[in-house]
């Protein structure tokens, strides 16, 4: 897996995107708060494993929290996270297998990389991605040429 760099002026506009899914589908999305740090950390353990349950408790140290949530209700549906692995870094994220299509996941990782560039970021990298496709298309991130190894490569593995 490679690495992706994100230019962070003029990020795509999502509030007509979120506006029509808070009204269609009742699904509020914000930044996590630390009160919520057991329940988004279990429910990322549950979803999607271990080490994205690591790295998310990392974004619940920071001040303010470098996690966002999609919710129904008292349901999470999805998660996006910055600044956890390394500095810079978008990552992980993820939504609930049965919500996806509905524009959660952009929603998410556009709003994650809006706080980045608040932060004084002029490019953000997206660490270690799977659906590469998926970071072109939503807001033309480029491979970063090279990275196949990066500072996921000793990641300490369970055999």
């Amino acid at each position: 897996m490679q690495d992706m760099l994100v230019r962070l002026i003029g990020l795509p506009d999502i509030s007509l995107e979120e506006s029509r899914l808070l009204k269609k589908e009742n699904i509020v999305f914000r930044r996590a708060i630390a009160p919520e740090k057991h329940l988004v950390c279990e429910w990322v353990l549950e979803q999607f494993g271990a080490y994205w349950k690591s790295e998310t408790e990392i974004s619940f140290t920071r001040q303010p929290v470098t996690c966002m949530l999609a919710q129904r209700g008292n349901d999470i549906l999805g998660f996006a996270c910055y600044e956890s692995t390394a500095k810079n870094f978008f990552g992980p994220t993820g939504t609930l297998e049965t919500e996806r299509g509905k524009g959660i996941g952009r929603i998410l990782l556009i709003k994650s990389l809006q706080a980045m560039r608040e932060m004084g970021y002029a490019y953000a990298i997206i660490g270690g991605v799977g659906p590469a496709e998926f970071y072109q298309k939503a807001v033309n991130a480029k491979t970063i040429e090279g990275s196949e190894i990066s500072v996921y490569e000793n990641l300490i593995r369970k055999p």
